[in-house]
């Protein structure tokens, strides 16, 4: 079964902060999240954000509407071993907002840093990332293990989906601006 998540803590604060009549603002959410962990306060801000320091520094951003199509490598990968790797390398150049914002000009100066450390460890996520590759171009979710690949519209997306191998599982999903209890 999976884990609960950064979301699902996210949520549950937000849901007990309506529940309870406590009345705490969103930053003092964000605040209370991150002492549960580095991706908690980005749940609770709500929207796509540009994510600095140990994600507690976050400021909105501007997407272009997009689907996605997510593979579901059937093995759990534990984050914390993975930020703990020996192999992991910590010399990226480091980006700035205004830089993602042309994304679609310099696509290939984004990776995920824990990609190759988990795709090394991992032979089904490595296996699942080389499909996608010839299909959309695939990379790692936060510390995995699902991979997806951006799409322009669904129709793309979910033709690849029926591309997928029996032995992946897979799903298409739009991408969204807000968090559903944004309003909340």
């Amino acid at each position: 079964a999976p884990r609960p998540g950064p979301s699902d803590a996210a949520t549950t604060l937000l849901a007990l902060n309506r529940l309870w009549g406590t009345g705490l603002s969103r930053p003092a959410l964000q605040a209370l999240g991150a002492r549960l962990g580095a991706d908690v306060p980005f749940f609770i801000f709500g929207r796509n954000a540009w994510v600095e320091g140990v994600g507690e520094r976050l400021a909105p951003l501007e997407l272009p509407p997009a689907w996605y199509l997510v593979l579901v490598p059937p093995v759990s990968v534990p984050t914390g071993d993975i930020f703990a790797a020996p192999e992991l390398t910590r010399d990226t150049e480091p980006l700035k907002m205004e830089d993602f914002s042309a994304h679609e000009s310099v696509g290939g100066r984004f990776r995920n840093d824990l990609e190759k450390v988990v795709a090394a460890r991992y032979p089904t996520v490595r296996e699942h990332l080389q499909w996608l590759s010839g299909h959309g171009g695939g990379r790692l979710t936060g510390s995995g293990a699902c991979v997806f690949a951006r799409f322009e519209d669904r129709a793309s997306a979910e033709r690849e989906l029926e591309a997928l191998p029996r032995s992946m599982t897979g799903f298409v999903a739009r991408g969204l601006e807000e968090h559903p209890l944004r309003g909340i």
